[in-house]
């Protein structure tokens, strides 16, 4: 068979390409990578994507100091990189990419995104994964708005960081990318040795609020910021910032809200709040300094890139300076709408300066890294700054008008769960059929502060006679070691830690009858100071249906969260002292304490099981804080009465006497 020449150089040609390209492509997967090997082509599979592309690409790594020779101890320095392209034909607002992280990953920097899920600047730790956000730019435009403009269109980003506990050629790679923006879809990416793509698609049964203007609807959150620009001129703007509290067990003592700023900016001055340190020497030293030559410093409340903002106390709500602002001033209380919608919001404003090139009135960004903090709280996790339409306000003047905000960015917050001893109030348990009260877990609000050479962190809770819970933990040593010796149970050389919790609460199991029963909740304050305005709420899952009454609280049965009882002061009684000293030399201190009998019917709750944990709550909130339950319930025995139980009582008193008589003698 004949073939024409020309036909036999395609031939050769395209036998000679076809492995060069896919080289080019994907690598020689069978050598080793190196420090030099250079970035993976774009992805296969992006032109097949109808929606947004995403990959993440594996490129180097090397050794750190310390070299060691364990090897899940050594540290190696990585940097790969992350791609998102809008592919589809619906544009993407505030995009947000979930990397799965997994090997003990520290991110030191990332261009072009913030990491959503670190409170601070870096270095952040990421090794459970991280979800990013873009910055400065936040939306990703179609091809066909821009004619196929990459660089409006596409993102790039580039990770740098160390990373733990792998082989010297072993390739770390993370489990997982996907789009974590609401209402879209996400398969299982395509993974490589080095690399990995997906192809995300809009989810066709969410439904979203379709936009009434250019910019993404507001989200509803537990706690919601909004920053908006109310006035800008050249190299400089005046912001408001609104703080409301939606969540009805969110809540807010001596907030501190910190965030940062990412051009360069600075605060020149406040109004319905101040800065904990007001310092102008950041500025001076810095770029501010050299390209603000002749501004006078003197006057700026704050130079930090990340300042520490405070409300202003109650006695400056009047001050013509730097108070006079509509729900400001409160010392920093934010409280639930249940209890006060007057004091669920709270506001304050600020002049903020710019630097070059961000010096034309049209260039506006919000600062980034939002957190915010409280006394005894919940700890809220804040996304990104998201664009939303101008914020609209009544006209001033009290003419039937309104004044749009030049631009406007919503900050949303959510609650999160405290991680295992890390929350900062904790709960006991008895019951009037078993004299052994189950205290709060050891190190429950953690143990750093505490020498664990003197004391056991890991220990079990030692059970304890119900009247130790009424004493400091350093005072009841005497009793539990009288009480385990009346129970023959053996007594640790090396006791337990405390919980080292500020606030406790007793739940008690008061009583168990045919057609109901009762318990007595009891709030104790062991911290130097006092809470004003305090609540707590329990989940009863189980008995929340046959909730009667609280005798000496306020009780709410909640509606927007399921099975959960909402308790505060009465009026006149809404204050948990603090902690304060024994009358007399060398006694206990005392704790603050609030207590209350609650009352539940078994008509709406037929086959109830109280003693068997039906009647002890599931979760335990004080002041919007989830407090630390205890591993187990008080078990009930057969033949127990009350008459044993204040035999024991008396018993554990003499004994207890006679351990602490003779310990005194032998000092």
């Amino acid at each position: 068979m004949n073939m024409p020449w020309m036909k036999l150089l395609y031939l050769a040609f395209g036998l000679l390409f076809i492995p060069l390209r896919f080289q080019l492509c994907y690598g020689d997967l069978a050598d080793d990578y190196s420090d030099d090997e250079p970035a993976p082509a774009p992805p296969p599979g992006q032109d097949n994507c109808n929606g947004v592309f995403l990959s993440y690409a594996f490129t180097s790594r090397s050794k750190e100091y310390p070299h060691v020779k364990n090897v899940t101890a050594q540290s190696w320095a990585f940097n790969s990189i992350a791609t998102i392209v809008n592919a589809g034909t619906e544009e993407v607002k505030g995009w947000k990419m979930f990397v799965g992280f997994q090997h003990r990953e520290i991110l030191v920097s990332a261009t072009n995104a913030i990491v959503v899920d670190g409170s601070g600047d870096f270095p952040v730790a990421v090794g459970n994964g991280t979800t990013i956000a873009g910055y400065p730019m936040s939306d990703l435009k179609t091809a066909i708005d821009t004619a196929g403009d990459y660089n409006q269109i596409a993102v790039q980003v580039q990770f740098t960081g160390t990373m733990f506990g792998m082989k010297e050629k072993a390739i770390p790679m993370p489990k997982t990318i996907k789009l974590a923006n609401d209402g879209w879809k996400c398969p299982k990416p395509t993974k490589y040795p080095t690399s990995m793509h997906v192809c995300c698609k809009k989810n066709p049964k969410f439904k979203a609020k379709s936009p009434k203007g250019k910019y993404l609807p507001r989200q509803y959150g537990d706690l919601n910021f909004m920053y908006d620009v109310l006035k800008s001129y050249e190299g400089s703007y005046e912001a408001q910032v609104t703080m409301d509290n939606n969540n009805p067990l969110g809540r807010l003592d001596h907030w501190n809200l910190t965030w940062e700023w990412m051009r360069g900016e600075f605060i020149y001055s406040m109004r319905g709040a101040y800065t904990h340190e007001i310092d102008y020497s950041d500025c001076i030293y810095g770029l501010a300094g050299q390209f603000l030559k002749d501004f006078d410093f003197s006057q700026v409340m704050n130079c930090q890139k990340r300042p520490v903002i405070a409300d202003l106390p109650a006695d400056r709500a009047n001050d013509s300076t730097i108070g006079k602002i509509p729900y400001c001033c409160r010392n920093g209380t934010l409280l639930p709408p249940l209890m006060d919608v007057s004091k669920s919001r709270s506001i304050f404003q600020l002049r903020v300066y710019k630097l070059p090139p961000d010096t034309p009135k049209t260039v506006l960004y919000p600062p980034q890294r939002w957190n915010i903090t409280g006394l005894l709280n919940p700890q809220y996790k804040c996304g990104p700054p998201i664009r939303v339409d101008p914020t609209e306000f009544p006209d001033t003047t009290g003419l039937q008008a309104t004044t749009s905000a030049i631009a406007s960015w919503q900050i949303v917050c959510n609650i999160t769960k405290p991680e295992k001893k890390k929350t900062k109030c904790c709960v006991s348990f008895s019951a009037y059929y078993n004299d052994s009260a189950i205290p709060c877990s050891t190190c429950a609000c953690g143990c750093d502060n505490i020498d664990t050479d003197t004391c056991n962190p890991n220990g079990r809770a030692m059970f304890l006679p119900a009247d130790a819970l009424l004493v400091p933990f350093a005072n009841r040593t005497a009793k539990a070691k009288a009480f385990a010796y009346l129970k023959h149970r053996p007594f640790p050389k090396k006791l337990p830690c405390p919980d080292n919790c500020g606030v406790s609460i007793n739940w008690h199991l008061n009583s168990d009858y045919k057609t109901g029963w009762t318990a007595r909740i009891t709030l104790f304050n062991w911290g130097d100071a006092p809470f004003e305005d305090w609540f707590t709420a329990i989940d009863m899952k189980k008995a929340f249906p046959g909730y009667e009454n609280v005798y000496s609280f306020n009780g709410t049965k909640l509606k927007s969260i399921k099975n959960t009882i909402f308790f505060q002061g009465l009026p006149g009684l809404n204050y948990l002292v603090a902690q304060t000293n024994g009358t007399k030399p060398g006694e206990p201190r005392i704790p603050g304490k609030q207590q209350s009998v609650i009352s539940f019917t078994k008509k709406q709750t037929p086959g109830i099981k109280v003693r068997h944990g039906d009647g002890f709550p599931t979760k335990v909130f004080f002041n919007g804080e989830e407090c630390a339950l205890p591993d187990d319930f008080p078990r009930s025995s057969a033949g127990h009465s009350s008459r044993a139980s204040v035999m024991a009582t008396i018993s554990i008193s003499i004994l207890t006497f006679l351990l602490m008589t003779d310990t005194d003698s032998r000092h």
